[in-house]
């Protein structure tokens, strides 16, 4: 796996990758070099996945997932080179989306700012009791603007992110359960034990079945219910002369577990 700067990638056994935000001296927050980063190692996911069925996006250390932007490296910025780092931001969040394989959060920590905006793209997330949240743009005479104005009324609905955004104020992680941000709290210690189970749960599974699903899902709710099932057979015949297809069906009769191939 390609090495990075501000970034670590590594494989776990043949088909798992964890990437881990790798600032932990400024609370993992994102500078121009870390946006540069996450771009490249999203769009590589998209041009070719290769053996990866699964990736978990984690912070460095135990205290925080990711604090948002680097406001020390922003104090330095012109109008136009701020504008310019956003860019490279919206890319990297708009491949994060694209993402044909399955990208769980492992919070580690709290996750403000930016650092929640990438929680809220990921396709569903774990954190730590302890982790706390929030979207503090507005505190600070900007808006949330790394999609968290859209994304987070689509899981928790328009009253409660108005008001999380335009308070500021931080909540727990147990709140974040309820408001469904999050699929499961877990105790300290206990973080990358449960996300691996359920990350090598989704690599032992189909992974083209997996990929058809996951876009099936995403794009599907961006549509009416009959284009979104229009959309979601077409998803599924992809599959039907599919070597997994084949593999799954014969598998099931033998009584014995699938060898999926990805083919």
């Amino acid at each position: 796996m390609k090495s990075y700067e501000t970034i670590l990638a590594e494989t776990v056994g043949e088909h798992l990758l964890k990437v881990t935000l790798n600032r932990p001296e400024v609370g993992n927050a994102r500078n121009t070099q870390m946006g540069l980063d996450l771009l490249d190692l999203w769009t590589g996911l998209i041009d070719d996945p290769g053996d990866i069925r699964c990736v978990i996006l984690t912070g460095a250390g135990e205290k925080i997932f990711c604090a948002g932007g680097d406001l020390k490296q922003r104090k330095t910025l012109t109008s136009k080179q701020w504008q310019h780092q956003h860019e490279i931001f919206e890319r990297g969040r708009d491949a994060l989306l694209e993402c044909p394989v399955p990208v769980i959060a492992a919070i580690n920590g709290h996750a403000y700012a930016g650092g929640l905006e990438a929680v809220l793209v990921c396709d569903f997330a774990y954190a730590v009791s302890t982790a706390r949240f929030a979207l503090t743009e507005v505190t600070i005479g900007i808006m949330p603007g790394g999609g968290g104005t859209q994304t987070l009324p689509r899981v928790v609905g328009e009253r409660r992110a108005k008001e999380i955004i335009l308070t500021g104020k931080p909540f727990s992680a147990q709140q974040a359960l309820e408001w469904g941000i999050l699929n499961r709290v877990c105790e300290p210690g206990t973080l990358m034990d449960q996300v691996l189970e359920t990350a090598q749960t989704i690599c032992d599974n189909a992974p083209l079945s997996v990929r058809q699903a996951k876009k099936s899902i995403h794009h599907g709710l961006q549509m009416d219910l009959k284009r979104g099932l229009m959309f979601e057979i077409e998803a599924y015949n992809r599959l039907v002369d599919t070597e997994d297809r084949r593999e799954g069906v014969l598998a099931f009769n033998e009584k014995r577990k699938p060898v999926f191939k990805g083919q």
